[in-house]
């Protein structure tokens, strides 16, 4: 079975960011950085060469295919920044609803600011996705 690619690694945090980010890009990596910081209780790590990830979880999936995850993480994707979250189920759907411009894939929160979206609403749907992510996987490799 292929191994995951993405784990963690010693890379800069700091040098990642000055590489991608815009000058208000970089603001808002700082302002979710303190945000997701906040809500693991855990420091960044790069993971692989362009997420920051915030603690660690274990999965296997239905297929048996396994590996770690940062727990709550984010990219800088061109001209938008991505969080990754569970938005699965009605509660999530809701705060989607009312947390301001973006666009959600499977696991993909894309916003262009943090200006275009509600913090308070963003933080319960971080805080959301990481007891749903706990729930379904258990607390396996976290530190």
């Amino acid at each position: 079975m292929a191994e995951n690619k993405t784990k963690p690694t010693a890379a800069s945090i700091d040098g990642y960011l000055a590489s991608r980010a815009s000058d208000q890009q970089l603001v808002d990596c700082k302002k979710l950085m303190s945000l997701l910081k906040k809500v693991t209780k855990q420091s960044p790590k790069m993971w692989g060469p362009s997420i920051v990830g915030y603690g660690v979880y274990q999965y296997t999936y239905e297929s048996g295919r396994s590996g770690e995850a940062p727990l709550a993480g984010f990219a800088i994707r061109g001209k938008e920044l991505v969080l990754y979250l569970n938005c699965e189920g009605d509660k999530q759907e809701a705060l989607l609803a009312k947390v301001g411009k973006h666009k959600m894939s499977k696991s993909c929160f894309y916003f262009k600011q943090l200006a275009d979206l509600d913090l308070a609403v963003l933080e319960k749907t971080v805080i959301n996705s990481i007891a749903e992510t706990r729930r379904r996987y258990g607390r396996r490799g976290e530190s």
